[in-house]
């Protein structure tokens, strides 16, 4: 699925650059060589992010 229309950012390449990147959104997507445009899918991003983060803090403590 697509989060960043503008960038055509997929929400697969946010949870693997979640893992690599600190920071929020447009961190991630300056990671990925892009900058928000609309700035509309960033509240989408973001819980993208952290959704992800958590689930590798999860992994890291079992």
């Amino acid at each position: 699925m697509y989060v960043c229309i503008c960038n055509a950012i997929r929400e697969a390449e946010l949870r693997r650059v979640a893992q690599h990147v600190v920071g929020d959104a447009e961190a991630a997507y300056a990671a990925l060589g892009k900058q928000p445009n609309c700035r509309q899918c960033l509240v989408e991003a973001e819980d993208i992010l952290l959704e992800e983060r958590a689930c590798g803090l999860r992994s890291v403590a079992a």
